[in-house]
């Protein structure tokens, strides 16, 4: 579904984010980036829809080069891929409704979308999908009146809006507190599953990702190091990457979390 062939990146500076990363991810599986700062997590993912523009490497998704296509095929190709945002990225003056309808904006023509003027069909997705995520009543509200939970829900419906073959999910647990952390993971890991789709997963948080996601890569200096099932994170593993701590105590954590999670 998706397939990373040799993906690199180097800035101006000299400096390489990724070095030749190889990776696939099937249709409907979920899967978690972990790393340190500087690893090049957030940089892989501006990479496969272009934010970031790869230096080397192909970005094949269903076949397709995405790093090979102009601007306007490649807004066509943006749509099949949805965006969560660790900073939510809302506008804040617009209501819920017009956010989440703002997914859309690649499927309507401009001045339906200059006046706000979406089809019918689309309105009522929007209301199924606040629906979904237990923000129906607020569809209303402007977003700046949000928490910071209802916020990251709100990204996630506007994603999901555009139908997309594939998510892209960058830190959306960072600004959250852990109970609100552990929903919003559960609610991305749900609403995969039920969809078939796809993701990857940027996340900073190693006992999250060993909770809800059934795979993990591993990145340090900009390689691939891990990449396996949570389980397989073990101290020795988990130092190479991220280097010397009492990491027995965190997965005795995790095993506690996951234990508390499951009652």
């Amino acid at each position: 579904m998706l397939r990373l062939e040799k993906l690199t990146k180097t800035y101006k500076t000299g400096d390489m984010a990724l070095k030749g990363i190889d990776l696939e991810v099937p249709k409907g599986q979920v899967l978690a980036l972990i790393g340190p700062s500087g690893a090049g997590k957030s940089t892989l993912i501006r990479c496969i829809n272009r934010l970031v523009e790869p230096s080397a490497g192909a970005v094949l998704l269903e076949g397709t080069d995405l790093t090979r296509l102009g601007a306007g095929a490649l807004r066509r190709a943006r749509r099949e891929m949805g965006m969560i945002f660790q900073e939510y990225a809302l506008v804040e003056r617009l209501t819920v409704m017009e956010n989440v309808l703002s997914g859309r904006l690649g499927y309507v023509g401009f001045w339906r979308s200059f006046l706000r003027r979406f089809p019918q069909a689309d309105t009522d997705e929007a209301f199924r999908l606040l629906d979904r995520v237990g923000l129906l009543h607020m569809a209303d509200k402007r977003a700046d009146e949000l928490s910071g939970g209802q916020r990251q829900r709100v990204g996630i419906c506007r994603a999901l809006i555009q139908n997309p073959k594939l998510l892209l999910v960058d830190e959306p647990t960072a600004s959250l507190d852990p109970k609100t952390s552990r929903q919003i993971m559960r609610l991305i890991s749900e609403l995969c599953a039920e969809r078939g789709l796809a993701a990857i997963i940027n996340i900073h948080d190693v006992a999250l990702a060993q909770m809800f996601v059934p795979r993990v890569v591993g990145l340090r200096f900009g390689e691939i190091v891990y990449d396996g099932a949570p389980g397989g994170l073990t101290p020795d593993k988990l130092t190479e990457i991220y280097g010397e701590e009492d990491w027995e105590a965190t997965i005795q954590k995790v095993d506690e979390d996951a234990a508390e999670a499951a009652e």
